[in-house]
């Protein structure tokens, strides 16, 4: 099978969008990733898929503490930016939660620790566990068909 007609078919699947970040030498780096998920409660682990060509794959051999903004329906711009969809304009300010860089305003910010990598094909899984989270009110940015969402 073709690779667009698996991507069409898996952007039939609707996903929150989030931006991971971490420390590297005193530097912020961040991405946006739409591919995440809980996975277990006890302990409390997350998933996220990395692309092995992204900018920060190599970074979570280094450095295994970071965080995850699952963004609100008002962020786009900040999905979009770190998706490297638009340019970079501002200065972001990211707080720390637990030692880990997060987004204000997001819905949740998670503080996570990586504890185990898994090489999948053109990407890699990396399982953390959650050691801090916060959670806001609001709706979630939604990215569905290959298009920003809003829930109404």
């Amino acid at each position: 099978m073709e690779d667009r007609v698996f991507r069409d078919a898996m952007g039939k699947f609707a996903t929150g969008i989030t931006v991971i970040a971490l420390e590297d030498r005193e530097e912020i780096k961040a991405m946006t990733v739409n591919a995440f998920m809980s996975i277990s409660l006890e302990p409390k682990l997350i998933a996220i898929s990395i692309a092995k060509k992204a900018s920060m794959h190599d970074k979570f051999k280094i450095t295994k503490k970071f965080g995850i903004s699952i963004l609100s329906d008002s962020q786009k711009e900040l999905s979009m930016v770190f998706a490297k969809q638009v340019p970079k304009d501002r200065e972001i300010t990211f707080n720390m939660l637990d030692n880990a860089p997060v987004l204000d305003e997001s819905l949740v910010t998670l503080s996570c620790q990586v504890s185990n990598t898994i090489d999948s094909g053109d990407h890699t899984i990396v399982v953390a566990e959650v050691s801090s989270l916060n959670v806001d009110a609001g709706d979630p940015l939604v990215f569905y068909q290959g298009k920003y969402r809003e829930i109404k």
